[in-house]
């Protein structure tokens, strides 16, 4: 299908954020794909596709996928139904559904470390919430990170050590390894004194990092750094040494 198919993705254009784990997949697998908002005029097509004019049920936010007259919003569902295409997933329905498991896990950490700097409301500056989010970061620190990182080791364990399912790459292993990258940014610290309670997560991200065609792409200009607006974010005083 990546051989007929041109995929649109739709994503804010200035932040890795969600967006981020789809492109990982289309751009392991060699998709040919446009990143909609990134060229002329394509804020404009994103958003009228969030009003509804070219997908039902409308999209509630980016990053949503169009290939052909289908439109997939969320992460988790755009990815359980590309990685098929891709070859980015096992034939069977247990890999499919493992991995689909794990990807809506990893949502589940996303949302919580973009939680930890706006603890209150996101319609809120980080500014207007510093305190609550102290103590957000402090926990988020102790307990779940650790919570969430060595269930993910405990799942590699139990899977040989080289992928978190099945025998090959699947798109989960990107994810975790974007994952992983996001909290060494917002909280390097923290991640200095965790990583070795880890290895086999670790020796995965780097694999992954590693494989061509990732490797290029995480060396261009169309991967973007992390920063002060996406999920994953450094405030120094949230991550002391």
């Amino acid at each position: 299908m990546t051989e007929t198919v041109t995929y649109e993705l739709y994503y804010w254009p200035s932040i890795p954020g969600r967006g981020e784990y789809v492109r990982l997949a289309l751009e392991d697998a060699g998709a040919r794909y446009v990143d909609v908002a990134r060229e002329p005029h394509g804020m404009a097509a994103m958003q009228k596709m969030l009003r509804g004019d070219g997908a039902r049920p409308r999209p509630f936010a980016p990053p949503f996928l169009k290939a052909g007259d289908l439109v997939i919003a969320q992460t988790a569902a755009i990815l359980h139904w590309l990685a098929p295409r891709l070859g980015l997933v096992g034939a069977s329905d247990a890999d499919r559904l493992a991995a689909h498991q794990l990807q809506l896990t990893i949502a589940d950490l996303v949302a919580e470390a973009h939680d930890v700097h706006h603890p209150i409301a996101s319609s809120l500056y980080y500014d207007d919430q510093k305190p609550e989010a102290a103590r957000t970061a402090e926990h988020f620190i102790k307990d779940r990170i650790p919570k969430y990182m060595t269930y993910f080791e405990d799942v590699l364990v139990h899977s040989g050590g080289d992928h978190l399912v099945g025998k090959t790459t699947s798109y989960v292993d990107l994810s975790l390894m974007n994952t992983l990258d996001g909290l060494r940014y917002a909280f390097p610290h923290a991640m200095a004194r965790f990583e070795p309670r880890i290895p086999r997560t670790v020796a995965l991200a780097a694999a992954v990092a590693a494989r061509p065609r990732l490797a290029a792409y995480l060396a261009s200009p169309r991967r973007l750094p992390f920063d002060q607006h996406g999920i994953f974010r450094h405030y120094p005083e949230l991550d002391p040494p």
